[in-house]
């Protein structure tokens, strides 16, 4: 692969410490796919109100993932980014916001994740008015779909596309919708867009059942995980922790333990981008090797963590293995 400035500079300076480790997982990552591995990315934080997708929408074109969990959060917010982001507003210095003034923020429908504004009127209500009617038709006709389902449905619809604010070529949940690329989402209820839904249903307007659960998500994954885990077999590549990461990866004991399969292979690769510092009881800070005792990786199996800050590093490690 030919490089360009941005792996030149990384191979050139990055010898050190989180740096060395960022490579090694980037070179670690190409190995994998190189060996026709299959990876698994996990997005944990405000990885799409980051806008990840300027990355990540391009692995997902260029066939360097075959499979995302992530949160319901950074499912609805890169298609919020694309339908909104010119209401948008920075908040540089938002360490230094009194709570009047975070009040001030909610009473003009700006809601904060660290130094960005979510404006709810151009973002969560432009959404939830299409979003619905994919809901609605659902439930009317007795069908059930996963929460990203209806949101390829919406996307693909093309009622999205007078309110497109950046180029779509920059919004992975576009490219994965496009691309009709698996995705689990544990515990959607915990999103705006999960909210929304159980609003409608609380007013009866719409079954909870028109919405696949996510036991079914797991149910799921563990036939997609049967079915891929050949050859190479799957990595997995965490950024940050929390649910996005830890219910997928549970997917091969569950496999092995409470299906009681035989000859169930380990994650193959496994990367941790994380500022969470090693600590007791802490699944996000807890080394790779801890996994090892809950079947989740086996002893040879590449292991890599960088500690730092996601933004940074995840946009570095696509930027290599996309030859940036």
């Amino acid at each position: 692969m030919n490089r360009g400035p941005i792996s030149e500079f990384i191979q050139y300076h990055y010898k050190h410490f989180n740096a060395a480790a960022l490579i090694d997982a980037a070179k670690g990552y190409e190995a994998h796919l190189n060996a026709d591995g299959k990876m698994m990315i996990t997005l944990a934080g405000a990885m799409s109100t980051a806008e990840l997708g300027k990355s990540l929408a391009e692995m997902i074109r260029q066939d360097k993932v075959q499979i995302i969990s992530c949160t319901g959060a950074n499912l609805e917010e890169d298609i919020m980014n694309l339908v909104a982001h010119e209401h948008y507003e920075r908040v540089p210095h938002y360490r230094d916001l009194s709570p009047q003034e975070e009040r001030a923020l909610l009473d003009r429908g700006l809601n904060r994740v660290t130094d960005t504004c979510i404006p709810e009127e151009e973002a969560f209500r432009r959404l939830q008015k299409h979003i619905y009617q994919q809901w609605k038709s659902a439930n009317d006709v007795g069908e059930r779909f996963f929460p990203h389902e209806f949101m390829y449905k919406m996307l693909l619809s093309g009622d999205l596309e007078q309110y497109y604010q950046i180029d779509p070529k920059n919004s992975w949940m576009l490219a994965a919708a496009e691309k009709n690329l698996p995705i689990v989402v544990p515990g959607w209820e915990d999103s705006t867009m999960g909210n929304i839904f159980a609003s409608y249903c609380v007013k009866k307007d719409i079954k909870p059942t028109t919405m696949k659960s996510g036991i079914e998500y797991m149910m799921w994954l563990a036939d997609w995980y049967t079915e891929n885990a050949v050859g190479k077999g799957v990595g997995f590549f965490q950024i940050g922790g929390g649910i996005a990461g830890d219910f997928p990866i549970c997917v091969v004991p569950m496999l092995y333990q409470d299906l009681e399969y035989e000859d169930v292979p380990f994650w193959s690769y496994f990367c941790q981008i994380s500022d969470s510092t090693t600590s007791y009881g802490s699944y996000s800070g807890a080394v790779p090797n801890e996994k090892i005792t809950w079947g989740k990786l086996d002893i040879d199996t590449p292991k890599y963590i960088v500690e730092s800050d996601a933004t940074i590093v995840a946009p570095l490690i696509f930027a290599w293995l996309l030859g940036w």
